[in-house]
């Protein structure tokens, strides 16, 4: 357990707000985030103060302000995990013998920030900066089934929230739900032409010291053993999570 529980709770507060493609109301902060509504005021009110969160009083909702803005800036500058992950992604190319990818969860998309291309490999759409839905690809799926099921939830509130490429994929918050349980069971992500036809991706979590899944790593490929591959994948992962001082909760 955490020995300040209030600045857990705000860091909850801020990542659950970071997740949202709109500002949200009391409500959902307070079911996603599972805190006590005066609590929950209590910390609103000192982020409004700080910048941090901004309150929309005509609309009853809160977002994220320009201090947290600042501090994301800060970090694309820096590119920690991105250049943490560069030299472990490498290897994993030339393990696996096809192309990899890191990407971290942006609202209801995964965001991709780091590709190594495997030799003699065609170009992915998985390029670093593009943006994909995150129920359809693996590495999304890889760090949504270690979301808690509240975030889940209010991440996809209703069929608009589900994306459509290639007419497969889930389509429901039931459906998403039975996928990310699968892949809990099976110990990593998987997708098969829901991204690009013809093609496939295994992926797993990067986690940190919350066991919070912070990026997914992914090989994406034309032919091969998805378990074999797999393998690979949560060797890099696991590699990455020791690297930012990762693992579950309590380790």
């Amino acid at each position: 357990m955490s020995q300040v529980p209030a600045a857990t709770r705000t860091l909850r507060v801020l990542r659950f707000l970071a997740s949202q493609p709109d500002p949200v109301p009391l409500d959902r902060i307070l079911r996603a985030c599972d805190l006590p509504r005066s609590t929950a005021y209590h910390l609103l009110a000192a982020m409004v103060a700080e910048g941090f969160v901004v309150h929309l009083p005509d609309e009853h909702r809160y977002g994220l302000g320009v201090a947290a803005f600042e501090v994301g800036s800060g970090y694309s500058r820096q590119e920690p995990l991105q250049r943490i992950a560069r030299r472990p992604l490498a290897q994993l190319v030339d393990r696996a013998g096809q192309t990899a990818h890191l990407a971290v969860l942006h609202g209801r998309d995964v965001l991709y920030v780091l590709e190594e291309r495997a030799p003699g490999r065609p170009p992915l759409v998985t390029d670093v900066g593009v943006r994909l839905p995150a129920h359809l690809t693996a590495s999304g799926r890889a760090v949504l089934a270690l979301l808690p099921g509240p975030q889940v939830r209010a991440l996809y509130p209703g069929p608009a929230a589900f994306v459509d490429r290639h007419g497969v994929g889930p389509s429901s918050l039931s459906a998403l739900r039975r996928v990310l349980s699968e892949t809990r069971q099976r110990g990593y992500a998987t997708e098969d032409g829901e991204v690009t036809p013809g093609l496939a991706s295994v992926a797993a979590a990067v986690v940190d010291h919350n066991g919070h899944p912070v990026a997914g790593v992914a090989i994406t490929f034309e032919q091969g053993d998805p378990h074999a591959l797999s393998v690979e994948v949560r060797r890099t992962a696991a590699a990455l999570t020791r690297r930012i001082g990762g693992g579950p909760p309590g380790a």
